[in-house]
């Protein structure tokens, strides 16, 4: 049988160096644990980056990929397909519903490709190609970030991961985040779009302010820019409201999602509302892979079962009770629903680290984060668990 080193000497040789990976093979995964070759159990505050949405272990989700492998797997975008239909009605009706902003059905259409990079470029497209010639240019914000392919990196606010790729295409302009004047001074009639994610990830666990984000969609209305949210690790109840748009009461035009949509098979998706929902025509975008009938069986499962007011709910509990755990080991405590982050002295890699070694999976994110995106089906026992485990590391 292969070894945990062998398997490590191999994926190193073969695969290109992109990652700083720890020295774990995971194997198998069970509720909300992660089990490596050499059956060493993790308790998982990651969900594979805010993607395992149900953990490792709902039947239900099984059981309807099963049952679909048993129809097609794939098939082109030049022909329809049930679960693609209907996980875009379910979405889009949730758009206005479950926000309860308005009595209509928010957004109007749906397209389907298979990250959060992806999604991102077609939004970027999608503004541009409804601004026209001149008004290509964006604003994002210091500390966000949207994708490695190379639209959605130019719209990223860190260096770190521009560097060696530039110049990178059209222009963007980056504004402080929570800092609306900084934002009204980077407006001309160049610009198509105002990009953002309502809280930043991978920048800190930053959450936008609802005052904020109230200016920024005025400033759009009148001067007809897009305002597009990008929820591909807010979406999907994260932040115990199915968008996480909906605890600010704001609206935005285009919401790009990924991540959680699929429950662990790649998905992901752009929705756009009003003369936004109309700009694509056929030659305009598509993909080979998007929209896939096995993708969007996961997506709709997923997301039947997220939206349903009990579970948010639940969610919105076990994001209360890790909030009153974490806070008595620090003040720096932010985030929502079950995207959280604690502030921390020194790096937190080290941490992320001394984690792994006593079996717990956490992110780092920022200059001084730890980041915690556990399964939105977490018990207060597992978090007790993760909590003792937090306690001898802080």
């Amino acid at each position: 049988m292969i070894t945990t080193e062998e398997i490590i000497e191999i994926s190193d040789k073969y695969t290109f160096n992109t990652y700083s990976r720890y020295k774990i093979v995971a194997a198998r995964a069970q509720d909300g644990y992660i089990i490596d070759k050499n059956g060493k159990k993790y308790l998982d505050f990651t969900a594979g980056i805010a993607v395992n949405s149900l953990g490792y272990d709902d039947k239900g989700l099984k059981n309807a990929l099963k049952a679909q492998i048993d129809k097609i797997l794939h098939c082109s975008n030049l022909y329809y397909n049930e679960p693609q239909a209907l996980l875009a009605r379910e979405l889009c009706s949730l758009g206005g519903l479950s926000a309860g902003l308005d009595g209509t059905t928010h957004f109007q259409r749906a397209f389907f490709c298979n990250s959060g990079a992806e999604a991102n470029e077609g939004a970027l497209k999608l503004a541009r190609l409804r601004a026209g010639k001149g008004r290509g240019n964006f604003i994002s914000f210091k500390n966000s970030f949207h994708g490695r392919t190379t639209g959605a990196l130019a719209l990223t606010g860190q260096t770190k991961y521009q560097q060696g790729f530039e110049p990178l295409i059209g222009e963007v302009r980056f504004a402080e985040f929570n800092n609306f004047e900084s934002v009204a001074a980077a407006i001309d009639n160049s610009v198509c779009a105002i990009f953002l994610e309502p809280i930043q990830g991978e920048g800190g666990v930053n959450p936008a302010e609802r005052g904020f984000l109230e200016a920024i969609r005025k400033l759009c209305d009148e001067k007809n820019i897009a305002l597009i949210f990008d929820e591909v690790q807010t979406g999907i109840g994260r932040t115990g409201k199915f968008f996480a748009y909906e605890n600010f009461g704001v609206k935005p035009d285009i919401i790009t999602l990924a991540k959680g949509l699929g429950g662990g098979v790649p998905i992901g998706a752009i929705l756009a509302r009003g003369e936004f929902a109309e700009v694509f025509k056929p030659t305009t975008h598509g993909t080979t892979f998007g929209g896939s009938p096995l993708a969007c069986t996961a997506g709709l499962y997923i997301t039947k079962k997220v939206a349903q007011p009990d579970f948010l709910a639940n969610v919105r509990k076990m994001s209360e009770y890790f909030k009153s755990q974490l806070q008595s080991h620090s003040s720096g405590l932010k985030g929502q629903g079950l995207l959280l982050g604690l502030e921390v002295e020194g790096k937190p890699a080290d941490y992320v680290r001394k984690a792994l070694e006593k079996g717990l999976l956490i992110l780092g994110a920022g200059e001084n984060v730890l980041r915690f995106a556990p399964p939105l089906t977490i018990t207060k026992a597992q978090i007790d668990e993760g909590i003792k485990i937090l306690k001898e590391i802080i």
